[in-house]
């Protein structure tokens, strides 16, 4: 069968118009020029086609010849992509750099995985076995934490004719060999193809009912996103949306990490691959890089690529999902991401929209958003794809068109504040403009493994928080002296929170993780000082003695002095309010 024929037309930028014979179909991938590019068809009319290219097309010139490989843009998924590190058309980073050094070559086609290495490989069909879409025929330890499953992907179904060895293989080689029900054999292997831009099936879309524990107060006990949620994370330069992410990359409950660079800085990547190295993963102890995959699309890449990288890493965390495994994907950040598309939309010559972003930047951001989700896999299990998007609006301006349609597509929205930044206080997440729809869903949970009393507990912090908030305003007008005890004590109160709940350090051994238990606790003592005080200032005696007792800076330094696993250390703080509150009301009888 002859290929289509087509050469370029015509170059601007990272889109070429080619000619030639008809045949190319939308999104198919092609190979461009001499030194074979690779391209994706964007747009086709009669024997004309636009190809964005996603690697530089300086040298590329008329007449050069453009090859369809004849099936969508896809990538090669399989034992081999945790530990690795890709760009944002998964070509493994580590292997282009032997081949040629710090700056990948253009036309440097290389597969997802090493094609060269064997795996210990247990199959779990034999001959004669009907098998259907999602049925488990092999397996192999991928990394000390993680069991690769190997399933029979969707629309594929028959006996099984043939099956090799247990023992080492690679992922090329023939493991099942299944006939279907046509007649048509199928051959199975460790490795598959799926385009980037369809979704993977599910057997079922289950509730988000449990949350996907972070170890950051704000986050768990605040603003929680359940587990196959979406969340976004908007701020300004230097808010600290990359630290925000590392530290739920480093803690969260997920069994995989897919940590997407998108057209932010180099050494962001860099420091994310040599933390993640060495930092051990809290529950089993080992190295927290055996279960990340990252992808890097930085900014000195080309923008098409980075267009594509989103759909290579929510393809690779499906993948994962649908082994049973809960997946958390951070995209950093999908503002790079939809400055590429404006950039492509502009090179096609499209009618712009607002603040010229194309006019489907909300229809792509929900294709993005919605394929999160907690699931029923084809083979039974259950599994979730947890998306944590960062946004990076212009002068963090909240109205800008990217912040705003990503509103519409997550239900966790942390947004960073420049001024807690510029304070140190971190997690900068603004505790007045952020919110969680997903609290509510979440409270059973809560009430079954952590406690009942800590949906209470959150709303009673988050009631003080607003009051503090509403109570500033008259400060700045009038001074604190002038206002009342009650209100004296809302303000120290919701300093003790922001201070000692809300701040977290991530480089301290004991507060860069806090179990949920631990969170309640917390909560606990500072109401309990809160109730205790606010019996003594109804009894007109000033706020001032309780807090000559050193009581609020004492409790302020709790979340340093109590490790994780000893929170019997909790009764002495418990004692401590006991002691000041007595020594307050004896010096007034």
């Amino acid at each position: 069968m002859n290929q289509p024929r087509y050469t370029i037309h015509g170059i601007n930028g990272p889109v070429v118009k080619v000619t030639g014979d008809r045949g190319l179909a939308m999104m198919d991938m092609v190979h461009v020029g001499e030194e074979g590019l690779i391209g994706e068809v964007v747009s086709v009319d009669r024997d004309a086609a636009t190809v964005q290219v996603y690697e530089d097309t300086a040298g590329l010139k008329p007449g050069q010849p453009v090859v369809s490989q004849g099936a969508p843009m896809a990538i090669t998924l399989g034992p081999g992509l945790l530990t690795n590190i890709f760009d944002g058309i998964a070509r493994p980073l580590k292997v282009v750099q032997d081949l040629s050094g710090p700056f990948i070559r253009r036309g440097l086609n290389l597969p997802s995985l090493d094609e060269s290495r064997q795996w210990e490989v247990t199959l779990h069909v034999k001959v004669g076995d009907r098998v259907s879409p999602g049925t488990l025929y092999a397996s192999c330890p991928e990394t000390p934490l993680i069991v690769h499953r190997c399933l029979v992907p969707a629309g594929l179904s028959g006996s099984v004719t043939a099956v090799a060895q247990p023992g080492p293989h690679t992922v090329t080689e023939p493991l099942v060999e299944l006939t279907d029900d046509h007649g048509r054999t199928h051959t199975l292997k460790l490795a598959q193809r799926w385009p980037i831009r369809t979704a993977r099936p599910m057997a079922e879309r289950l509730p988000i009912d449990r949350p996907l524990v972070t170890g950051q107060r704000i986050i768990d006990t605040l603003f929680p996103i359940g587990k196959g949620g979406a969340a976004a994370i908007p701020g300004p330069f230097g808010a600290g949306k990359t630290m925000t992410q590392h530290q739920l990359a480093k803690w969260s409950d997920a069994d995989i990490i897919v940590y997407l660079g998108c057209g932010e800085r180099g050494n962001e990547m860099t420091q994310a691959l040599e933390e993640f190295s060495e930092l051990l993963d809290p529950k089993s102890q080992q190295p927290l890089m055996n279960r990340t995959i990252l992808i890097a699309n930085t900014s000195n890449m080309p923008v098409a690529a980075r267009e594509a990288s989103v759909y290579t890493g929510m393809t690779i965390a499906e993948y994962y999902r649908d082994m049973g495994y809960h997946v958390a994907l951070m995209a950093d950040s999908t503002s790079r991401w939809a400055e590429a598309l404006r950039e492509i939309s502009g090179r096609l010559e499209e009618m712009p929209a607002e603040e010229g972003f194309p006019a489907y930047l909300a229809s792509r951001l929900a294709e993005f958003y919605e394929r999160a989700g907690y699931v029923r896999t084809l083979e039974g299990k259950e599994g979730s794809v947890t998306v944590i998007g960062a946004v990076s609006p212009q002068g963090g301006d909240f109205s800008e068109p990217v912040t705003q349609n990503t509103k519409r597509y997550v239900r966790t929205f942390w947004g960073l504040d420049r001024a807690l930044a510029y304070a140190r206080h971190f997690p900068s997440i603004n505790w007045l403009t952020s919110y969680s729809e997903y609290a509510d869903d979440l409270r059973p949970w809560y009430d079954e493994h952590v406690g009942p009393e800590f949906v209470p507990a959150r709303h009673q912090l988050s009631h003080l928080l607003l009051k503090e908030s509403e109570l500033m305003e008259i400060v700045k007008l009038i001074g604190a002296d002038v206002l009342p005890e009650d209100q004296k004590l809302i303000i120290e109160t919701a300093k003790l929170i922001r201070v000692g709940f809300l701040q977290q350090n991530a480089y301290h051994a004991i507060d860069t993780y806090v179990p949920l238990d631990k969170q309640l606790k917390m909560m606990q003592l500072i109401l309990k000082l809160y109730a205790g005080a606010k019996d003594i200032v109804s009894r007109a005696i000033p706020l001032s003695q309780l807090k000559a007792t050193g009581i609020f800076e004492s409790l302020a330094k709790m979340k340093y002095e109590v490790p994780n696993d000893q929170q019997e250390k909790f009764a002495a703080y418990d004692q401590a309010i006991d002691a000041a509150l007595r020594q307050v009301n004896e010096a007034n009888r």
